[in-house]
């Protein structure tokens, strides 16, 4: 079986701009020494959540994608948005120290699901295309103070979920079943896939 090329070699030397202001997608490329600038995307709306998980997580991630796409002259421009959901509901990222506590109730001892959707943009082309992986994550039952003091370390607060599995939140997960990668921000098998 031919080896899987890696990232890298699959850009063949093509710029890649991530369109997204998270330090774990850039440390997520940087570890699969990748080459590539960050335009961070403005004038589009996350908040605007759709029906369901998959739309939503694809339609920002093109958003992202589409207004990146105006400052950039050439280069293959990626989008992504991830996003946890438990039972048909979209948690993403906690208002505030309340909101944090509340998500993290509802997931505590329970499997949830994380999305992400990723959309490549040739900007020499104009071809886009859009894809999403999945993660199913369970949680460990945990109690309020192991949650306030998770709180406090203030990690949870920009993160969809109020969780961050490669920080200090990898201590309230149990096990995953899909990609870590996925859940962290970024499916570099899906990213992989997409660009070969």
């Amino acid at each position: 079986m031919p080896e899987k090329r890696s990232i890298a070699d699959l850009l063949d030397k093509r710029k890649l701009i991530l369109a997204s202001s998270s330090p774990r997608r850039a440390q997520i490329l940087t570890r699969e020494r990748v080459r590539f600038q960050i335009k961070i995307p403005v004038g589009y709306n996350e908040d605007r959540i759709f029906p369901d998980p998959i739309t939503h997580v694809l339609e920002v991630s093109r958003r992202k994608a589409r207004s990146v796409a105006d400052q950039v002259e050439d280069g293959i421009i990626l989008g992504a948005d991830t996003t946890v959901v438990l039972d048909g509901e979209i948690l993403g990222k906690p208002k505030d120290e309340d909101d944090a506590l509340r998500f993290l109730k509802k997931l505590s001892g329970r499997v949830h699901r994380v999305y992400t959707g990723i959309t490549l943009m040739d900007k020499s082309t104009g071809k886009v295309i859009s894809d999403y992986d999945m993660t199913k994550v369970q949680f460990n039952q945990l109690d309020e103070p192991e949650i306030r003091d998770y709180i406090a370390t203030g990690e949870p607060m920009d993160k969809a979920g109020a969780y961050g599995i490669q920080g200090m939140g990898n201590l309230l997960v149990d096990h995953i079943e899909g990609s870590l990668d996925n859940v962290i921000g970024l499916p570099t098998e899906k990213l992989r896939n997409m660009l070969d």
